[in-house]
């Protein structure tokens, strides 16, 4: 089972790729501007998602992290911040390649943002990590339409093979009606 774990974090960092180049092309104005998402602009949003990354990445390698409003601005510069996730990305891609057969049949104690001490089942949290990554990545696509600019191909078989082999995608031959060929 860990393999589609490896799988996911290939996927995160392809599609944070993806994502960045497309964000490259705002300008400061439009990168920064509240557009009303839950945190605000493209900036607040690629800069939680480090926030949360860098958080998770903390608990899953068996330390901590001070807790940290999920709002907060890690970064004020794009190109920091597109450094620094990419950075994470090697470290989230390097962490899952290499998980411990059991991995996720264990749990994960930590104290959460609101200093409550927590456990909680890697089988939860390992998909939440990899969705959480998915939805404000989605929210950051809107807003690069919202915009006026052209959101990326963000969908997991589009990114892990964004160019498929005709083989691959052969049409499925039509179903034969047999109720047409017994009436007949």
């Amino acid at each position: 089972m860990t393999a589609i774990w490896a799988r996911y974090a290939r996927y995160n960092r392809l599609a944070n790729e993806t994502l960045y180049a497309a964000c490259a092309g705002l300008s400061g104005a439009e990168y920064r501007r509240d557009m009303g998402a839950f945190f605000g602009s493209v900036h607040g949003t690629l800069n939680h998602l480090m926030v949360g990354d860098t958080i998770w990445m903390a608990r899953f390698e068996g330390g901590s992290h001070p807790s940290t409003n999920l709002d907060a601005i890690l970064f004020e510069k794009f190109d920091a911040l597109r450094a620094a996730r990419e950075q994470m990305d090697r470290r989230i891609e390097h962490f899952f390649s290499a998980l411990p057969a059991d991995f996720e049949r264990g749990s994960v104690r930590y104290v959460n943002n609101a200093g409550f001490a927590s456990v909680d089942l890697l089988e939860v949290i390992l998909p939440h990590f990899f969705n959480h990554q998915t939805h404000h990545r989605a929210q950051a696509n809107t807003l690069l339409s919202q915009l006026g600019h052209k959101p990326p191909v963000l969908d997991l078989h589009r990114v892990l093979r964004p160019n498929p082999t005709s083989l691959s995608y052969l049409p499925v031959p039509a179903r034969r009606d047999r109720r047409r060929e017994t009436n007949a």
